[in-house]
């Protein structure tokens, strides 16, 4: 199949950012955030900073909407009516209902759509996305894409740590308990995708930097092996100097061949709070 008979696609949450998104030609299907009365399209006519505007001004967080499934339906119809064969990403489907609608919608179109529900978020998602546009270009077919994509899906770091817990908290995502704690004591956690699913991994104490620096050092014990391709520093508005000493750290430490830094989109921010940082990965 030639690679321009394929279309690599995701939903917004992938956290690509508009220059990637163009140099490897991905489609996006946008969620939708909704700030009280307004509806925004996530990436369209709305930032980061419209988001922490909003909580500080309410003290509410924002609520997040997935495509339905007419809307995936009229996204692949595009691509199909024109002859082409699309690969779709999507969030864990344990964090949204996004997957499920494209899952049911992609049943319209039979081998012609292939929905992946990546067990990830962010640019972990969005590692997965660009591994399928390496294969696209190497001239791969779409079912090899597939296949490799599934295989490499749970072998991706997507990880972060917050520098609050104020907007997981009032998401429900983690106690009060946990909350005030780590507000009194300075503690910052490790946040980890497993299965699909987020979860404390390690708690780390003390300010954004020593607990950056160490989270850093971990990954690097932790993950001997992995993909040299890129890597991903994934930050919701952090201190550039802050992101300046992960990025020199990171290239100290491993040997990528590319180091990128995205700022996370709309809904991610929604969940995670202002000045969260990940660094993302693919693991061997």
């Amino acid at each position: 199949m030639n690679e321009k008979e394929i279309i690599i696609s995701s939903d917004s949450t992938c956290d690509l950012g508009d220059a990637l998104i163009q140099k490897y030609d991905i489609k996006i299907m946008p969620l939708t955030v909704i700030l009280g009365s307004q509806s925004y399209k996530d990436g369209e006519k709305i930032v980061p900073e419209d988001i922490f505007r909003y909580v500080e001004e309410t003290d509410e967080l924002p609520k997040t909407a997935a495509p339905s499934v007419e809307d995936y339906e009229a996204f692949f119809s595009q691509f199909v009516d024109a002859g082409k064969t699309v690969i779709h990403f999507n969030i864990s489907s344990k964090a949204s209902g996004s997957n499920g609608f494209a899952v049911i919608a992609q049943k319209k179109f039979g081998d012609k759509v292939h929905v992946i529900d990546t067990h990830a978020l962010s640019t972990g998602q969005g590692l997965l996305v660009l591994k399928g546009c390496d294969l696209r270009e190497a001239g791969k077919s779409a079912e090899e894409i597939v296949q490799t994509i599934m295989s490499l899906r749970d072998k991706v770091n997507t990880s972060f740590v917050p520098d609050t817990l104020r907007y997981l908290f009032k998401g429900g995502r983690c106690s009060a308990l946990s909350y005030y704690g780590a507000k009194v004591l300075s503690i910052h956690p490790l946040i980890s995708m497993k299965d699909g699913q987020l979860y404390p991994k390690k708690k780390y104490m003390g300010n954004m930097q020593r607990c950056l620096r160490n989270y850093v050092k971990d990954l690097f014990e932790e993950y001997k092996k992995y993909d040299k391709t890129r890597c991903f520093i994934t930050h919701s508005g952090s201190d550039p100097e802050l992101v300046a000493a992960v990025k020199e750290q990171v290239e100290g430490l491993f040997a990528f061949d590319e180091i990128l830094e995205t700022v996370a989109g709309s809904i991610i921010t929604s969940h995670c709070g202002k000045n969260t940082l990940g660094v993302l990965f693919i693991t061997e």
